[in-house]
Formats: structure tokens, sequence, C-alpha cells
């Protein structure tokens, strides 16, 4: 996600590394779903630890609420950052963005939780299956056939969907500054998106009563290899599209995690190649701490100034890009080389976190 968002240039970007226009997806659209995949995953593990050390249902459901209002108030900070920086002393609440990235995640994190415990964990998978299918069936079933005022029912186009419309209704000029009409991470879009943790909670179920064989990594591969057949079949009736988060992109998305989780799981537990991911558990280890620390920088280093040799003032973010990338090779190179930098310029405190075993969890 740090590698996607932090380009050299937004006019030079490499197709895998930018979103899709709208319908279709890139491998940068799987990022998202793939976090929310495994946060439902870390969750089936993470409550049966705390379980077995005697927490109760009760304690369960504060920790869950607390960590979402904590996640949801870090996601309002950061939209608000860089406004607040750049309009000191006055801040401007009417055009803060109120949904993100974070927000998302926290909801989502929030309602797939609370759905887990009340459907009784492990035990409760026919109503956790019975969540999934009301969510991404009632999302059709909504976009498709509830007529939007002006426009009509069955429009999947940016400004004329129903989402697109209740975000204006509800959130005004709170929303994405690159759009102002509508918004990736609305209101709407996030019920299927709840989906989304849900399966990663029944796979997590499914591998902790599974024993570790190449068999169960076979398994899980096929299983999300056919997620990934009936997601795409799905396509032409409803789009694989991230940002209305659409049902056939929830089955798509989870389909390919599965894929992708089947072949770590093949590779790191039942293998035991486990050196290669050693980056990616140094990140992991700290991942919204790392991932907070990185919207920190892209926004500082976009707000402050400096002056160039030829004395135009520029960006911190403009002038390391011009001087050290793009002055020296072409623009979608220099881009790439960029992100790669800074990506492993937020490595950097992340290691150094992970070797003083400093860990920053909500």
């Amino acid at each position: 996600m740090i590698l996607v968002n932090d380009p050299g240039s937004w006019s030079a970007v490499y197709w895998p590394l930018d979103h899709a226009e709208w319908n279709g997806w890139t491998p940068t659209d799987l990022v998202f779903p793939f976090f929310l995949f495994i946060v439902g995953v870390s969750m089936t593990l993470s409550f049966a630890k705390r379980i077995e050390r005697g927490a109760t249902r009760s304690a369960l459901v504060r920790h869950i609420v607390m960590r979402s209002l904590a996640i949801f108030a870090i996601g309002l900070f950061i939209n608000g950052l860089g406004r607040f920086i750049s309009n000191f002393p006055h801040f401007p609440f009417a055009t803060l963005r109120i949904p993100g990235v974070l927000q998302r995640i926290a909801v989502c994190y929030l309602c797939a939780g609370l759905i887990y415990l009340a459907s009784g964990l492990e035990k409760g998978r026919r109503w956790q299956i019975a969540a999934i299918v009301v969510l991404l069936v009632g999302y059709w079933a909504v976009m498709t056939y509830v007529p939007v005022p002006g426009y009509g029912a069955g429009h999947l186009d940016p400004n004329s969907n129903l989402g697109a419309w209740l975000d204006r209704l509800t959130m005004g000029g709170h929303l994405w500054s690159q759009s102002k009409t509508w918004d990736p991470e609305g209101i709407l879009s996030t019920f299927p998106a709840i989906a989304t943790p849900l399966i990663g909670v029944l796979v997590g179920d499914w591998l902790r009563r599974q024993r570790v064989t190449a068999r169960t990594a076979l398994w899980l591969a096929a299983l999300g290899a056919v997620g990934l057949l009936v997601g795409r079949a799905l396509h032409p009736f409803f789009p694989i599209n991230k940002k209305l988060w659409t049902s056939s992109f929830v089955i798509f998305t989870a389909g390919f995690a599965m894929v992708l989780l089947g072949l770590c799981y093949w590779l790191i537990d039942v293998k035991g190649w486990r050196r290669w991911s050693k980056p990616f558990v140094i990140f992991g280890m700290n991942a919204l701490a790392i991932y907070v620390f990185a919207d920190v920088l892209a926004i500082f280093t976009t707000l402050f100034h400096v002056h160039r040799a030829d004395g135009t003032l520029t960006t911190w973010h403009g002038y390391i890009y011009y001087t050290f990338f793009a002055s020296r090779i072409s623009p979608y190179n220099a881009s790439l080389l960029y992100a790669i930098f800074f990506v492993v310029a937020c490595f950097v405190p992340a290691w150094l976190l992970y070797r003083k075993h400093i860990f920053l969890k909500i």
C-alpha cells in the first residue's frame, strides 16, 4: 500500500501500480481487500488466544469497539492533518473528509468482529455464511433495482449510482477531494466490504482445524480458484469494481487472497522457507504504525518547501524526486524508483522498532 500510494509522479505510474479507472482491476486494487481478508483470518487467532487467557464475551466486545474507535479516529487525524497545517490556526471542519481507508477498516473490523461473536465464533459458520450472502446479494439488489433520484435505477457509473447519491446526501463536502461527488470508501459500499473479513473469518477457522500439510495448502488454493472463477463469471452482471466494492469484486479478491495465502502457507509452514518473508514480518509487526508514519511523512514532504539550485521553490517531495530520480532516468522509472525509495525510508523505523522488540498495537 505504501508503494502504490507514493509514486514520484502520479502522471507517470506503471499500470500495475495504479487503480483501475472504474470497472476491472489491477494488482493495486487487490491490496485493500487482501488486508481486510487477512484481518478476518487474524481475528480467529486473536480471539482464540484472548479466550484462552480468560477473556469474557463482554471483554471481547469492549476490545472490538475500542479498537475500532481508535482506528477510525486515526483515520480522521490523517485526513485532517495536511489541511490543519495548511490552514493553521483555523481548521477546515466543513471540508474534512470523513470516510477513508482506516475508517473502512475500523467499520469492517467492528461489524465482522461483532457478527463473529454473535454467531458463536467457530460454531457459527452457518450464520457467518448467511451474513455474507445477505450483504453481497442485498448490495447487488439495492444497487441494481433501487431508483436514484434524477437518474433512475441500475446506473453504476461514478456520479449516478445509488452509493454516490447517498454519499452526497449524507456527507456533502466531506467526500474524497479528487471526486467531490462520491467517495471510494463511501457508506453503501462499506456493507459488502464487511463480507471480505467475514470470508477471512471462515478461512481462519478452517485453517485452525487443519493439520499443516501440503494438502491443506492445495485445498485453500483450490477454493480460492473457485472464488476467482465465480467472481469473474459475475463480472458481466455486476462488474468487478473496487471503488464500488461490488459483490463480484468481493468474491474475486477473496478468491485471489486465498490462492496467495495458500501459496504462503505452503512455502512458510509446509516447506519451512521463511527467510524471504522477513521484511514482510518486520513491516507486519507494526503495520498500523508504519502505515500512519508513511501517510504523515508523505503529507510533510508535500507541505514544506525548499529552494532548488536555480532559486525556484519546490516541495521536499519535488526536490528529492527531480534531483535524484527524474533528472537522471525516464519518468516512469523515476516515479517507480522514488516509490521504492519511499518504502525503504518507511522500512528503517519499522526495522528499528522490530530490532528493539517494540510493537505498537491498538
